[in-house]
């Protein structure tokens, strides 16, 4: 078998987005039609384990749903306790009991916050100061931080103030957003790129950003069930890049930033 459709290595997905009930689906085609039918075309594109959080599609003006949310990661976890690896939410406008949610969430083994995408959720911006108070929190507990960003600009606050906080951002973009994107996260050691979403369908994407900010910087990621996990895990293998670096993007880089060993 060619190298390039071979799947000889872990891989991690650090981009979903489950769902407990189809009002939380965002497949823009109507399928998957259930969550088993969701991990299982995620195992069945090759994927070994699979992050992310559990979104609605309408602004959260209530603290309780942002439990619910996470609470229902917990259960997708107890129900698929060797693929599914819980993110959460947290709500800029109720720092008090996000911080204390973050507490909550840590000790029951959970490591990962986001993908937030306060432009869906109207969760608060990126730099409000109750999101502030939130970083703080998670940088001591040593969780990274999955953001969804329409600028990097939307981050100058947040890296200058927690330059220890590992921030991940969701997607690369296209082609000039993203060779801005990789330029940014090589100029800071604190943030880091999911390849998700738009990006990858671009010949030599990967080997150019990796050429850019390193190996070490970059996650894989699907956005599924809103992107095809298959097509993205195969336009990793057969970009030009050494085992090394492709082991790197598709599991060491996740397992080192949230210090989990499976």
């Amino acid at each position: 078998m060619d190298k390039s459709s071979r799947i000889d290595m872990q891989v991690i997905d650090a981009h979903i987005h489950p769902f407990v009930d189809p009002a939380g689906n965002f497949a823009p085609y109507g399928a998957p039609g259930s969550l088993d039918e969701l991990i299982n075309d995620l195992k069945n594109a090759g994927i070994s384990m699979a992050c992310g959080s559990v979104l609605v599609r309408e602004a959260v003006s209530a603290f309780e749903d942002i439990v619910r949310l996470n609470d229902h990661a917990l259960g997708i976890r107890a129900r698929y306790p060797d693929f599914y690896i819980p993110g959460i939410h947290v709500h800029g406008d109720f720092s008090t009991e996000s911080c204390a949610e973050l507490e909550r969430m840590h000790a029951v083994g959970v490591r990962w916050i986001g993908e937030l995408v306060p432009y869906i959720m109207k969760t608060g911006s990126f730099d409000a100061p109750g999101m502030m108070d939130i970083y703080a929190v998670a940088r001591y507990l040593d969780m990274p931080v999955n953001v969804h960003v329409n600028s990097t600009d939307e981050l100058k606050n947040v890296v200058s103030n927690f330059p220890k906080l590992k921030i991940v951002i969701a997607h690369p973009g296209d082609v000039g957003e993203a060779q801005k994107r990789f330029e940014y996260i090589a100029a800071h050691d604190n943030v880091y790129i999911d390849i998700s979403g738009t990006g990858l369908f671009r010949w030599n994407m990967l080997r150019y950003a990796i050429d850019i900010c390193g190996s070490e910087k970059i996650l894989f990621g699907s956005d599924f069930p809103i992107c095809n996990s298959a097509m993205m895990l195969h336009g990793v293998l057969a970009e030009h890049l050494t085992d090394a670096e492709r082991e790197n993007v598709l599991s060491k880089n996740f397992l080192r930033l949230t210090a989990m060993v499976y």
